[in-house]
């Protein structure tokens, strides 16, 4: 005879015997299938091959670089062989024998295009009249930013102008086809060139 203390099973009660045991069975044969040697085998194994196909990504990747510079030196040396045939054709055209309106007007010309190397070569052109400005006043150096270096605020009024359009005409001959100039800045670049010229009397 049943009293309220029995205690009540129905169908729907889990039998945690049979689920421990169950457990049991799982594990056991997971820890003879899964011995700790045949874990670290595996793990040496997946080291292993991590390992392989890292050091091949790191190749692949050392290669590109290699590649990616070598042609990029390759470009460079070609731009700058460009920008030496041009400013040398410029020098034959309007070097010494050329007044300073001709060739004044002949930037004008080219930065008034809507061709931007014609913007570079005005650029380019103003450059090497800077040049020849700063040979004649006496400043000393094997190039352009050497002579700038020697001169001072007190005596060159313009020099902040010069430096800024010197380095618009060294990202043209260095980066090449990489520099994107705009027009904007192809013209403000001229007007620093010009008020040197203006300060030295050229124009």
């Amino acid at each position: 005879m049943r009293d309220e203390n029995d205690i009540q099973f129905s169908q729907q009660t889990i039998d945690l015997g049979a689920v421990f045991s169950a457990l049991d069975d799982f594990f056991g044969t997971a820890t003879a299938e899964w011995s700790f040697s045949a874990v670290l085998d595996f793990i040496q194994m997946v080291w292993g091959i991590s390992v392989i196909i890292l050091l091949l990504l790191a190749a692949l990747f050392l290669f590109g670089y290699i590649y990616a510079a070598i042609r990029f030196n390759q470009l460079a040396d070609i731009e700058m062989d460009r920008v030496r045939k041009q400013e040398e054709l410029y020098q034959q055209l309007y070097g010494a024998g050329a007044t300073s309106n001709s060739r004044l007007q002949d930037i004008e010309t080219h930065i008034n295009t809507d061709n931007p190397n014609d913007w570079k070569l005005a650029i380019i052109e103003a450059d090497i009249i800077l040049g020849q400005i700063l040979d004649k006043a006496g400043y000393t150096g094997s190039t352009i930013g050497d002579q700038l270096k020697s001169a001072s605020h007190h005596a060159f009024k313009s020099l902040d102008d010069a430096w800024t359009a010197h380095r618009v005409r060294n990202q043209i001959a260095h980066e090449g086809a990489d520099f994107v100039l705009t027009h904007k800045v192809a013209k403000e670049t001229i007007l620093q060139y010009k008020r040197v010229f203006a300060e030295f009397e050229e124009i």
